[in-house]
């Protein structure tokens, strides 16, 4: 969030409007459960969005950003430029890749559940199923019943990952496997065990084909600096799509992401020939928003690989920090490695609502949870309000 000194305190004209700024400003200090960073590297942005008079076009990203586009008003240009400097964070090769900004990081999905099952039927012929575990993000399982593909849930271990023998047991050999892999479960922050599960599916070479697909929203933000990098990289994982959310850890102020992809996936997709665009319409929407490339490219420029490792090292010490104050105290806490995400006891109804804490329960941890998502707005000393307010 904006210093407080920065924020003018400036009423719109509409009464219920400036009551809604009011809650928001009291809120965002205490707000733990959501996986968004209030530290926003956009303020500049805004000002010469303003002073150039960007907000006087209508500007659209229609069309694929690496191919030409037949008019001027658009800002593929930077959104590939944002494809490529994001492309090798996650292992992809500079020849071998395909992308896009997206909408949000279920759109992401989207693309990735939408591309796999293309890509296994020009492989195949068939129909593929969908692999994801009971833990995953609601959207994978959503996205594919929007998509009438057959879904299997593969149970998850108590820490929310996926468990390797109950997705050989799920396992139809005789159909292509889309697999569609957890980095950073939802509630409890877990990463599913990529390499065991692939053991898994090199133990069926019948297998028609395989595809994997990673969702890592939020750890595909800082898991590429820091030293578990090889956890988001598609050549040591082995995955062939990839969802990241920029209105995560990289502060972007609504909703986006990116989908990245090999190359040789693209090029299997259905080709939609629209001449009025740049005729290659392989992607799933037609309008993109062409703002949000400016935005990715903007932080780039501001916050980079250096300002990023720094906002990655902090949250995790910041992470540790909440762990320990909880152990300290006894209350029931739990975390995953390399998770920023601490799932706990929840706490009274007023607590629970002060800090915006997400919900859910689970039996194998005594019922009720919430969890806290650590991020760059956090301090030690909103965690140490936050730890004295709760009751054994």
């Amino acid at each position: 969030m904006e210093k407080e000194e920065n924020i003018k305190n400036v009423s719109s004209g509409f009464p219920k409007l400036d009551e809604w700024v009011k809650i928001w400003r009291e809120t965002l200090p205490n707000y733990f459960g959501y996986p968004f960073n209030e530290v926003s590297p956009l303020r500049d942005f805004y000002e010469w969005y303003y002073a150039a008079g960007i907000n006087l076009m209508n500007l659209n990203n229609a069309g694929d950003p690496f191919t030409d586009t037949p008019w001027e008003v658009s800002s593929q240009v930077f959104e590939r430029e944002v494809i490529e400097y994001f492309a090798p964070l996650y292992d992809f090769d500079t020849d071998n890749m395909w992308g896009l900004v997206t909408h949000s990081g279920s759109d992401g999905n989207n693309h990735g559940i939408y591309f796999g099952a293309n890509y296994l039927r020009q492989k195949t012929g068939m129909a593929p199923i969908l692999y994801v575990s009971d833990e995953a993000h609601y959207s994978n399982m959503r996205l594919a019943h929007l998509q009438n593909i057959e879904t299997r849930l593969v149970k998850s271990d108590t820490m929310g990952r996926m468990i390797p023998e109950e997705l050989e047991k799920q396992l139809d050999t005789s159909r292509p496997a889309l697999m569609a892999f957890a980095c950073g479960s939802t509630f409890k922050g877990a990463i599913d065990d990529m390499p065991a599960l692939n053991a898994v599916l090199s133990r069926h070479p019948e297998l028609p084909a395989v595809y994997r697909h990673v969702d890592a929203a939020l750890f595909g933000g800082y898991l590429p600096f820091t030293e578990q990098s090889y956890l988001v990289s598609c050549k040591k994982m082995g995955f062939e799509s990839i969802a990241v959310s920029g209105h995560k850890f990289f502060g972007i102020d609504s909703p986006c992401g990116l989908f990245i992809c090999t190359r040789e996936v693209y090029d299997n997709q259905s080709e939609f020939d629209v001449s009025y665009l740049n005729k290659n319409m392989r992607m799933i929407n037609c309008s993109r928003d062409p703002i949000k490339p400016l935005k990715y490219w903007w932080v780039i420029q501001k916050v980079g690989a250096e300002g990023w490792k720094r906002d990655a090292r902090r949250i995790m010490e910041l992470t540790a920090y909440l762990k320990q104050q909880l152990d300290k105290i006894g209350y029931p806490a739990w975390v995953n490695e390399y998770s920023n995400t601490i799932f706990l006891r929840c706490p009274s109804p007023d607590v629970a609502h002060k800090y915006q804490l997400a919900k859910n329960e689970d039996a194998r941890f005594g019922g009720k949870l919430a969890h806290v998502v650590v991020m760059q707005h956090f301090t030690e000393e909103v965690i140490d309000a936050f730890v004295s307010e709760l009751k054994l």
